[in-house]
């Protein structure tokens, strides 16, 4: 609202005089009352501040705004003071809104609304004005750590208001920190934590960010990555042959090696011994060609790099060459009444099977299996044998059966009568042959 000519000047005539009423006496100090509301605000530097004095039950009374300094900034809908960021942004006999654009440190404090009744009535709105810190920031003692030593961070977040908080994560898991708090000359604070922690090779590459928590920003982050050097991880891996290494046979063993750095140099030794004059080196494979039982022994493959060296052993052991099994067959034998297979027997009776195609390593030998061509042959014969007897003892019966005749009634075939054969029969026995007769 514009105020021009003498209604300008009979307003400014009536502010100076109301604050010289107040002071009249005593019992016109304000008083704080519950029909005189008010909000505390909290703003971020260089934003925008409204405070609102707002009244419950008006009795006409005039509502006034006052700053930290108790100097008018508006009474009713007019502004004395010549600060452009004030402006009105409500006037009503129950409310004076008004709002401070571009705030600063300095408008820091506490305004008052006032509303002159007798006695007069004030309430208070504090402004807290909220100062962000700047961009964290996050330093390392080092730029790369070594496996399984300890690391030291510090994220710092510098002059903020009022003090900020910082957490710390690495990869998805939040580690704790020690923070130190402190105040600058112009009440403004600085924060700075540090963070110790033993890195593994399972670090390498997993961020590590620094938050800072405070009120007047959101999402404030701080990110580096961890670059852990660790010796290198060795593993020989049999390319071929295949199965069980025989003499004759060719052989290849692959060194593969990771580390960080990667490893610059890899070597092929024998241990104990000299590689054998057939072995060839290409690269990080090792070549022997023709084997044979000379060559048993432990092969080493070392790799270093820049932070050590390590190495992976396989042992070699050579079997014989594969020979040729002939085909079993089956033999059959007759004999009266019964027909009996048996197998025949193979030129080697005690073969030993191979296991199942895996590296070699010394003191292994080839694990022999149960021979059943033995156990059945063994089998075979006992029942054979048995049948045999049982064959021969039932011709033996055949031939020995036969009529076997007494001679309790011999003489009687030539007597005339009954009683004459009993005499002749009594009387034979002695003038018979006699005869053995056997039982089994």
């Amino acid at each position: 609202m514009a105020i021009t000519g003498n209604g300008s000047l009979a307003t400014l005539l009536f502010l100076f005089m109301i604050p010289a009423a107040l002071h009249k006496g005593a019992a016109q100090y304000p008083v704080q009352s519950q029909n005189l509301v008010t909000d505390n605000v909290e703003v971020v530097e260089g934003d925008v501040a409204v405070i609102s004095c707002r009244v419950k039950n008006n009795d006409d009374s005039v509502i006034q705004l006052l700053n930290p300094n108790r100097q008018t900034i508006y009474f009713r809908d007019v502004r004395p003071l010549k600060d452009a960021r004030f402006q009105l942004v409500n006037f009503s006999d129950n409310e004076l809104r008004v709002s401070l654009s571009n705030v600063s440190l300095s408008d820091e404090g506490r305004y008052v609304c006032q509303l002159y009744t007798d006695p007069p009535q004030e309430a208070y709105a504090d402004i807290t004005v909220l100062i962000p810190p700047g961009n964290p920031i996050i330093e390392s003692r080092e730029g790369q750590v070594i496996e399984g030593n300890e690391t030291e961070m510090t994220c710092t977040a510098m002059g903020s208001k009022p003090a900020a908080t910082i957490r710390w994560m690495k990869g998805d898991k939040e580690l704790q920190g020690i923070s130190k708090v402190e105040e600058t000359y112009d009440h403004m604070f600085t924060v700075t934590s540090q963070l110790r922690f033993i890195v593994t090779k399972e670090d390498d590459g997993v961020p590590v960010v620094c938050i800072v928590d405070h009120p007047a920003v959101k999402d404030f982050q701080a990110l580096t990555y961890l670059v852990v050097h660790y010796k290198p991880e060795v593993k020989i891996i049999v390319e071929f042959p295949d199965g069980l290494p025989r003499e004759g046979q060719n052989m290849e063993l692959s060194c593969q090696a990771k580390g960080k750095p990667h490893p610059q140099q890899i070597n092929w030794v024998k241990v104990d011994d000299d590689l054998p004059s057939h072995a060839l080196i290409t690269g990080t494979d090792l070549y022997i060609e023709n084997l044979n039982k000379t060559y048993n022994g432990t092969y080493r493959c070392f790799a270093a790099n820049s932070v050590g060296e390590s190495y992976d052993d396989y042992t070699l052991y050579v079997y014989d060459a594969p020979t040729t099994t002939p085909i079993p067959t089956t033999a059959t034998t007759t004999i009266p009444t019964t027909t009996i297979s048996l197998p025949e027997a193979t030129a080697d009776t005690t073969p030993s099977a191979e296991p199942a195609a895996h590296d070699s390593r010394a003191g292994e030998g080839a694990p022999r299996a149960v021979d059943h061509a033995v156990i059945g042959g063994v089998v075979a014969v006992v029942v054979f044998a048995m049948l045999c007897l049982l064959i021969i003892l039932g011709r033996y019966f055949a031939r020995h059966k036969g009529t076997y005749f007494t001679h309790e009634a011999k003489g009687a075939d030539d007597a005339a009568d009954a009683d004459t054969a009993i005499i002749n029969a009594e009387g034979g026995h002695n003038n018979s042959d006699e005869k053995k007769e056997y039982y089994i």
